[in-house]
């Protein structure tokens, strides 16, 4: 399976200003300049631009989410209790497509999506399709017995680029376990992420 738009994720990191993902292969490693003419940038943001520059983060880290879905887990994360920035990162670690991302199942977040919605993957013994899907603490994913031995996958799980984190225990045979949703200093991000501005640009 190839993965879609493979360029799609050094747009973004170009575009953003840094190595999102903390791949070896980002152009950001050797052009820290923003794609287009010059790479031009403000010099001193406005509190909105920074707002705005840590929530286009946190999107596109997630595969680059479109902006009526990245809203909804925003008032989903008010509506729930405790802190708000928390319960962001906390709904978007619980997508099906993250947690087999944070497993080593596939290797980008991007791949996550596909094959999740091409069928290789069962959440509690039943197949599900959807990647937003939201797992819960004890589920357990499964990677489909006949796509353990795709390349995608052989790659993702032999890579030493990143480590699974600690709510997510891999038995190293297809098998997955998310044990707790993560609080923000839990989650392995590559970049700084600042929740609790996006929570600033959506209360403005």
């Amino acid at each position: 399976m190839s993965e879609k738009r493979p360029k799609s994720k050094y747009k973004i990191d170009r575009r953003l200003g840094c190595n999102l993902w903390g791949r070896p292969k980002s152009p950001y490693n050797v052009r820290q300049s923003a794609p287009g003419m010059h790479g031009a940038r403000r010099a001193k943001p406005t509190d909105y631009g920074i707002q705005l520059f840590a929530k286009q983060k946190l999107k596109g880290y997630y595969g680059n989410i479109g902006e009526k879905k990245f809203r909804r887990y925003y008032l989903e994360a008010v509506r729930l209790r405790g802190d708000t920035g928390q319960n962001l990162v906390g709904l978007l670690e619980r997508r099906l497509d993250a947690v087999i991302y944070r497993a080593k199942f596939v290797p980008t977040v991007f791949s996550a999506r596909q094959f999740v919605s091409h069928g290789h993957i069962f959440v509690n013994g039943k197949k599900v399709t959807i990647p937003s899907y939201q797992v819960k603490e004890g589920d357990v994913i499964e990677v489909k017995e006949s796509s353990r031995q795709m390349p995608l996958y052989l790659q993702a799980v032999e890579s030493q680029e990143r480590e699974v984190p600690e709510y997510v225990d891999v038995d190293g045979k297809g098998k997955a376990t998310f044990l707790r949703i993560p609080k923000l200093e839990d989650i392995p991000y590559a970049a700084q992420m600042e929740p609790h501005l996006v929570v600033e640009y959506y209360s403005r």
